[in-house]
């Protein structure tokens, strides 16, 4: 039986943990620290490289002239390049640089050393429950995504 307040306190907590995550990477950063909305377009590229603008801000539910702001950000600090789209000269595909290439795979690498240590120090039913919850979590997220597509 749920309770009333299972949705808020499940939002809490995905949210808590995400903050506290970013958090503690934040802190061992020694490069300049990017904005969220940077962030998510550099690993959004990461998984789709040659997005185009119009595209990403689909994906990433933003106006297009805000990601093109991001993009000219970013190419600027030397994590992304903008190529001209062959197929459409009018049009821009997007990719990583190494130097941003290098910037993710450390992220991605701190990340789950961090998570893994955290999740080490559960006792086995917390890990097997946080395994279970996994298809579920990932279902509300594609149900959440579909959803902001049709609004």
């Amino acid at each position: 039986m749920e309770t009333e307040n299972f949705p808020e306190e499940l939002a809490d907590a995905l949210v808590g943990v995400q903050r506290l995550i970013r958090r503690r990477l934040r802190s061992e950063m020694t490069m300049p620290r990017l904005r969220g909305a940077e962030v998510e377009l550099l690993r959004l590229v990461e998984v789709r490289p040659g997005i185009g603008i119009s595209d990403a801000a689909k994906e990433l539910f933003l106006a297009s002239n805000s990601v093109s702001t991001l993009v000219n950000q970013l190419v600027r600090d030397g994590f992304m390049i903008r190529e001209t789209d062959p197929a459409d000269r009018r049009a821009a595909r997007l990719q990583l640089t190494e130097t941003a290439k290098t910037r993710l795979s450390d992220w991605h690498a701190r990340r789950a050393e961090l998570v893994r240590g955290q999740v080490d120090r559960l006792d086995q039913a917390d890990r097997d429950a946080l395994r279970a919850a996994l298809p579920a979590l990932r279902q509300l997220a594609v149900n959440l995504h579909e959803e902001a597509e049709e609004s």
